[in-house]
């Protein structure tokens, strides 16, 4: 038996994610112990895995809302800058308190987050062996290739080229804060200094919780890049909160609204929606995942919604929707393409405009701008996405790459496999 620990940005999506890979292995005898600030405990609501709160002394309990609050409304470019202080303040943080963390818990591997390089940093310095798991798209880079965070669509030829490039640029001069944040940890920890995400990544196994077919065309990833499509927990009891799919009318179309976990508050593109869907006479259920009170929940029925909650079986509820509007948070959009469900994206921040461009690209569904699109334009392109038999057409063999890429029990094998592991071996720290 090994004892993973598992580095993760203090988000509920990433976690979720790794949470799922973390009880295949729990289930075939690892032992799993998330490191995180104390608020993130929250987040791992499994009694099979563990929690180690690190770093309260500069990120103590009560001060992570305020920061998902700056990340989910970072308004300007001061305020943007703000979201990557934070994000270099928490990497700092873990280089800083991981190495005696993992002694202590004698820690024998690490699941690293590719938003997060304070696991793959330490996990080097201390000769630890590591995989890479990307639970939003994966920050590899090659030339072409836009940026996770970019809104651009795939192009080729040499225009395309030189787009990549200066924004790829923009965005490196715009992370300076989190580089040097990496740069420091790289040479306080003794090993190579490296400077961004896409250089602190596994050479033993990077696992993406994509399929192929969803990405713009790659020819430069590593053979240890594993699609093993969405992260998935095999079987689990739903908890309290998750209220059950209200009674559907079979003979109207339905559509599935939410805008994840960070961007749950936006109660006027909510309302948007709610327009929208009472223009094409659609039923519509909203899931605002805890971000509005009783008040604008309410309301959003008097717009147009059928039914709003905090918390809809997410999985059940896209399997039965003929469309999904989303801000394009990656779980949210493989749930989409695993249950051959069109998209509606409305991409906010991090990577949800990459996101964006990929779903146009694979053409299972349409894009707006959550800012500026009204509730007649929404209306128009949902209108196109139950119409138009193409989307739900190129949805089919996304959905069945999906079913083939192994999900969490093929990312278990790949990372026992990497790391030398199986039935009869065990991972142990001298």
């Amino acid at each position: 038996m090994a004892h993973f620990g598992v580095v993760a940005p203090a988000f509920y999506s990433h976690v979720s994610a790794l949470s799922a890979l973390a009880l295949a292995l729990h289930e075939r005898g690892h032992r799993i112990t998330f490191f995180q600030r104390p608020d993130a405990a929250a987040y791992v609501n499994d009694a099979r895995l563990g929690f180690h709160a690190v770093g309260a002394d500069t990120h103590p309990p009560g001060s992570l809302p305020e920061a998902l609050r700056r990340a989910a409304n970072p308004g300007g470019p001061l305020g943007l800058r703000r979201v990557i202080l934070d994000m270099a303040a928490g990497t700092a943080m873990l280089c800083r308190t991981l190495p005696a963390a993992f002694e202590q818990l004698k820690v024998d591997a690490v699941l690293a987050d590719q938003m997060e390089p304070a696991g793959a940093l330490v996990a080097e310095a201390l000769g630890l062996p590591f995989v890479s798991v990307a639970c939003a798209l994966p920050v590899n880079r090659e030339p072409g290739v836009p940026l996770p965070v970019m809104p651009f669509d795939w192009r080729t030829g040499e225009r395309a080229l030189h787009m990549v490039e200066g924004s790829t640029r923009v965005y490196d001069w715009m992370m300076t804060p989190h580089q040097r944040a990496i740069e420091d940890a790289s040479r306080r920890l003794g090993i190579p200094v490296r400077g961004a995400l896409h250089e602190c990544l596994s050479p033993l196994a990077q696992i993406s919780q994509t399929v192929a077919a969803f990405d713009f065309p790659r020819t430069q990833l590593p053979d240890t890049f594993h699609h093993v499509g969405p992260l998935r927990a095999a079987s689990h009891k739903a908890p309290s909160r998750i209220e059950p799919l209200p009674d559907i009318d079979p003979d109207r179309p339905f559509i599935f609204a939410s805008l994840g976990t960070l961007q749950g508050h936006r109660f006027d593109l909510f309302k948007r929606i709610a327009k929208a869907c009472r223009r094409i006479d659609v039923q519509l259920l909203v899931a605002h995942c805890g971000g509005l009170d009783a008040r604008r929940a309410q309301a959003l029925g008097r717009h147009g919604a059928t039914w709003v909650c905090a918390f809809a079986p997410q999985e059940a509820a896209i399997a039965r929707a003929d469309a999904v509007v989303s801000h394009a948070g990656l779980n949210t959009v493989m749930d989409a393409v695993a249950n051959d469900t069109p998209i509606l994206a409305l991409p906010i921040a991090f990577d949800q405009p990459g996101a964006a461009a990929r779903i146009r690209h694979a053409g299972i569904g349409l894009s707006a701008s959550p800012r500026f699109t009204g509730a007649a334009e929404l209306a128009r392109r949902l209108r196109r996405l139950l119409d138009e038999p193409e989307f739900a057409r190129r949805c089919a063999p996304l959905a069945a790459a999906v079913h083939k890429a192994g999900g969490s029990a093929r990312a278990a094998d790949i990372v026992e496999a990497a790391l030398g592991l199986d039935a009869r071996s065990a991972l142990h720290r001298g």
